[in-house]
């Protein structure tokens, strides 16, 4: 009888499910309950159901109170072999467990799982450096997770180290995009191999969010126009400038704002000398001045020393320092000289 117990026991403990450990602690106590009351004396209060029990519980976690014990030879075997299926059920508990959590990093690491966010970024297709800094801006914003979604031909998470979930499949693929969580995303960037497969990759995500406004890299800008037969809020960017991707992903717009910025006609943007008659004239008053008498923005500075980017307003500009505006049309160092002057005598 034992060893048809102990036979059964080590069958249990060998099934790879979360049942196992549930078999194997209910099998050791209904056959241990019977056997400890045929050996141990009629009136013992270990066998008592009130008792047996908690008996059972702290003698099978091995932690063993006291309060209640077998007197007879039959009794400790019986107990042995609480105490050996305890460890086999706890055992087995933790194996499945660890193989259970293993498991779910392969499917991480492989690319196979479906991803449980939402309110995300995907990004569609993977390129070696490019990709990395395109993430790296992306989790250094920290506003939404981040899913990298790759083709088949990347096997394992080429992102490990870095907080970006990984999809692996055909990118085109309603399953894959599916699993990449693109139906509950806040945005995505088409970043294929080739523009065919950025229309390819496009029609596939209209398909199955058109509520989606993507961000599509291409390398050549006149295929936008075919993009834009897709969903007209489809929003391109050339593929050489990975910078703009991001900035675009995560600022909409922001790529019509530069493109105008550097097309002739309407808001240009123009440098001119700090004159020295306005020597260490503040930023926020070169600022006031240009907007207030020209409508222009003001948008840097660069010292003999430095570039300031929309520095403080009290910052002190020395002469021959150059400013880069936004206007309608170029200003002149006189008309600068008289601007400044007017905001302060003001």
């Amino acid at each position: 009888m034992p060893t048809v117990l102990f036979q059964l026991l080590r069958r249990l403990a060998n099934l790879h499910t979360w049942s196992a450990p549930a078999l194997v602690i209910t099998v050791v106590f209904l056959t241990s309950w019977p056997l400890m009351a045929l050996f141990e004396p009629p009136d013992s209060a270990l066998v008592h159901p009130a008792n047996y029990w908690w008996w059972f519980l702290v003698t099978a976690s091995t932690v063993g109170y006291g309060d209640f014990y077998p007197v007879t030879t039959g009794g400790h075997v019986v107990g042995v072999y609480v105490i050996v299926g305890g460890i086999a059920t706890l055992t087995t508990l933790f194996t499945h467990l660890a193989t259970t959590l293993e498991e779910a990093k392969g499917r991480r690491m492989s690319g196979a799982a479906t991803l449980n966010l939402s309110g995300h970024i995907v990004v569609l297709g993977y390129h070696p450096d490019r990709s990395e800094r395109i993430v790296d801006e992306l989790l250094a914003d920290g506003r939404y997770p981040v899913a990298l979604c790759a083709r088949a031909e990347v096997e394992r998470h080429p992102m490990p180290d870095r907080e970006v979930e990984f999809v692996r499949g055909d990118t085109s693929s309603a399953d894959v995009l599916r699993r990449a969580g693109l139906h509950r995303a806040r945005s995505v960037l088409v970043d294929a191999h080739d523009d065919n497969e950025a229309l390819t990759i496009t029609v596939a995500v209209n398909h199955l969010n058109p509520e989606l406004a993507p961000v599509v890299a291409l390398r050549d800008m006149s295929r936008a126009e075919h993009l834009r037969y897709v969903n007209s809020d489809i929003r391109c960017v050339q593929w050489h400038t990975p910078h703009m991707s991001t900035e675009e992903l995560l600022d909409p717009g922001i790529t019509q704002v530069y493109a105008e910025l550097v097309t002739h006609g309407g808001g240009n943007t123009y440098s001119c000398q700090l004159p020295e008659a306005v020597d260490q004239a503040s930023y926020g008053a070169c600022q006031t001045a240009l907007g207030r008498r020209h409508s222009a923005t003001l948008l840097a500075v660069r010292t003999r020393r430095e570039l300031l980017i929309s520095p403080d307003w009290e910052t002190r500009i020395p002469a021959g320092s150059t400013l880069y505006y936004v206007c309608g049309r170029r200003v002149t160092p006189e008309q600068l000289v008289r601007a400044v002057r007017e905001v302060q005598d003001h």
